[in-house]
């Protein structure tokens, strides 16, 4: 398998083009700041995994932001502070803010001469807009929980995703899935036949920081440890 077998770039967004961990704990500060116990980056972006992944099973269909409101109301709860619902609310908000890694544009600039290039995240349209403003590049298509009803790694988003790009006239097999999150996405990616491509961000980090662990590790057929790496593996290939 290579890397020119394709022509459709499937991504995760969070974790994989945006840093969502630096934003997660610059939002989560203000929260953070009044825990008694000193908390690592790990500790919290694990609680914050926690309790995103079992909202998001409860309440599948609600928007993003509303729901990162909630898990700072959790958040709270479990590390004993005070907060009021505008502080919930202010927090969903800052995913506007979380930047995007430094290699990401650049990188998705260069794969755009070879792919046709597509967003499958767990985000909501508003705040996706944000994020795509600091990736300078235009999708081919963007689907997004707020689209589905549905968080990854449930199956319903994948199935949307693939329905709609066959009636673009892309075929499963000339998609390469791309993304950070073992959880989230490379997991339902072998469940759905999809070839995938490993972002791994945090290879020099512990865990799996603000995505859950998936268990038995899904298969890859590709790894790099940046998008600048994977573009310029496109470029020689």
């Amino acid at each position: 398998m290579k890397l020119t077998d394709f022509n459709t770039l499937t991504f995760d967004c969070y974790g994989t083009l945006i840093d969502w961990e630096s934003g997660m704990v610059a939002g989560l500060r203000p929260l953070t700041d009044q825990v008694k116990s000193e908390l690592s980056r790990n500790q919290i972006l694990e609680a914050h995994a926690r309790h995103e992944s079992s909202q998001q099973r409860y309440t599948p269909a609600m928007r993003y932001e509303h729901l990162l409101a909630i898990v700072y109301k959790r958040l709270a709860e479990e590390w004993g502070v005070h907060v009021s619902t505008e502080d919930c609310e202010a927090y969903g908000r800052s995913v506007h803010d979380w930047p995007a890694f430094p290699d990401s544009k650049d990188a998705l600039r260069q794969l755009k001469d070879h792919y046709k290039l597509v967003i499958l995240s767990n985000v909501d349209n508003r705040s996706f807009a944000a994020s795509n403003a600091k990736l300078g590049v235009e999708f081919d298509a963007i689907y997004t929980a707020e689209d589905v009803g549905s968080y990854k790694p449930s199956d319903r988003n994948f199935d949307y995703m693939l329905e709609k790009l066959a009636g673009l006239g892309i075929e499963k097999s000339n998609i390469l899935h791309t993304a950070e999150s073992m959880f989230h996405d490379h997991g339902p990616a072998n469940r759905h036949g999809l070839a995938s491509c490993w972002i791994y961000r945090r290879h020099q980090d512990e865990g799996f920081g603000a995505t859950m662990n998936p268990g038995d590790m899904p298969h890859y057929d590709f790894r790099f440890t940046s998008m600048a790496e994977m573009a310029e593996a496109v470029a020689s290939a």
